[in-house]
């Protein structure tokens, strides 16, 4: 009886987180797959049955594929980049060194950024005729670049942005992880005479690889909502370079009023972060846990 009442109340108490959960998680997801299979009108209504002739039209539009493959690549460079610039400073900042705390306290500020400020700070350096990045690339001799206009830098200065608001977390957690490893084992290490890289390679990172591994794949879900920054920075441009899906789908449902398609590719999307969770997590077994 006793039990029943501390199940009972166990349930009370996970009530509202269950509520939330149902309004604002699961609720969406029933009702996008059932848009994505139905056609709607400019209100958002159903008003016929579509079968799957919305995936048919997503995978014939070239368009779609565009967003996709500069989905994969935003996605590819900013958690690579984000995670070696991350592990570098939080190796570097774990060293002994006078005065190391303010540069921590440096590394770690983006995390207080907003999305809306990191990326307005960015439109700012890379203005073409006012950013500081052309002014020394000018002072160089170099030609300044359109770096948010040329569709060849668009997407990488998207990235950069992000890779700057990816490091203030990745530098804590791995930080985090870096002075949870016993400094018996550092002792062991030099008693048994491995070199400083021979310890980072073969010990640290080894035993760093729990936070690594949700590093990856905390990075790689941002990487695929990403969508503030690209708003703000590029709207989608040029020519489709930045139109993410996520981006995608909001100026699908939002701007052309097409919530059906727009469903749809928001079925996918869910389809390809969930095929890529678990092939991450296949890797799971070659994290060392203590």
């Amino acid at each position: 009886m006793k039990a029943k009442i501390q199940e009972s109340r166990g349930l009370f108490f996970c009530l509202p987180s269950l509520i939330i959960s149902l309004i604002f998680s699961i609720y969406p997801l029933i009702k996008t797959i059932i848009y994505s299979f139905t056609f709607t009108n400019e209100k958002g209504k159903i008003v016929a049955f579509a079968g799957v002739e919305n995936f048919y039209e997503l995978f014939t539009d070239p368009a779609f594929y565009s967003s996709l493959i500069a989905t994969f690549k935003f996605a590819v460079i900013t958690v690579i980049f984000s995670i070696i610039i991350s592990l570098f400073l939080a190796v570097l900042c774990n060293e002994k060194i006078k005065g190391i705390g303010v540069f921590r306290t440096i590394f770690s500020s983006s995390l207080g950024v907003s999305i809306s400020a990191a990326a307005s700070i960015v439109l700012f350096m890379f203005h073409p005729s006012l950013g500081i990045i052309n002014e020394i690339i000018k002072f160089l001799g170099w030609i300044p670049i359109n770096w948010l206009t040329d569709s060849r830098y668009a997407l990488i200065t998207v990235a950069i942005s992000t890779i700057w608001m990816n490091i203030g977390f990745g530098f804590l957690v791995l930080t985090a992880g870096l002075q949870n490893i016993g400094t018996d084992i550092d002792e062991s290490c030099e008693i048994d005479g491995a070199g400083y890289f021979s310890k980072l390679f073969k010990i640290t990172l080894p035993l760093l690889s729990p936070s690594i591994f949700y590093l990856i794949i905390t990075t790689t879900l941002k990487a695929f909502q990403s969508f503030g920054q690209v708003d703000i920075l590029t709207g989608g441009g040029p020519n489709n370079s930045t139109n993410f899906l996520v981006y995608s789908i909001y100026k699908t449902a939002y701007s052309n009023y097409r919530f059906d398609y727009a469903s749809a590719q928001g079925v996918i999307l869910l389809l390809i972060i969930t095929t890529v969770m678990l092939i991450k997590f296949k890797f799971q077994k070659k994290v060392h846990y203590q």
